[in-house]
């Protein structure tokens, strides 16, 4: 993927003022760049010799995982490499919006960014506590996701209401990782 850009033409502050949830897309397919933005600001590593990434994480566990979901397929997104995995063929968007009750616009939305979770790797150091810190750190990831999709012109909503086993299931995840937001991203309407 395209290295990410550090400076932008939009201040934060303009950012916060103008993010919507947006639940009607164009067509129209995002660029590489736009998408190494994206994930970037997820999970992308901002902090080499440390490994640290855009989104804080409770005793740097990283207990998430980010997939992007195209018409091309389902990609793992590598941070250390700022890289994608396919790991699924084929447009999977109409099925994962039929998880998510038949929300449509997840199916007509260009590309769609799930965070997943694997619980245990926070559990190890924080124990009762850990739930608690990964939810914290997944709602860090999605709101860097939506504030930089305004800075990129784009829109996008966190979608939290689908059925955790379904999504697993049709994006074929591996069984420690939970699905906590899937966030359809693209140029709103």
């Amino acid at each position: 993927m395209p290295t990410p850009k550090y400076t932008g033409k939009l201040s934060l502050e303009e950012a916060l003022t103008r993010r919507r949830s947006e639940r009607s897309y164009y067509p129209n397919q995002l660029t590489n760049e736009q998408i190494s933005q994206l994930l970037w600001a997820a999970q992308g590593i901002t902090e080499p010799q440390w490994g640290f990434r855009a989104a804080p994480s409770a005793g740097s566990c990283y207990p998430l995982e980010v997939y992007l979901v195209n018409p091309k397929g389902v990609y793992n997104y590598i941070p250390q490499s700022h890289s994608l995995k396919l790991t699924l063929k084929d447009d999977q968007r109409p099925s994962l919006a039929r998880a998510a009750l038949g929300q449509n616009f997840i199916s007509e939305a260009p590309i769609n960014i799930v965070i997943t979770a694997v619980f245990e790797r926070t559990e190890e150091k924080y124990g009762q506590r850990a739930g608690r810190y990964v939810y914290m750190e997944a709602g860090h990831a999605a709101e860097n996701i939506a504030l930089m999709a305004v800075a990129l012109g784009l829109g996008s909503v966190t979608v939290g209401s689908f059925w955790d086993d379904v999504v697993k299931s049709v994006l074929d995840l591996p069984a420690e990782q939970e699905p906590i937001y899937i966030i359809p991203v693209g140029y709103a309407k």
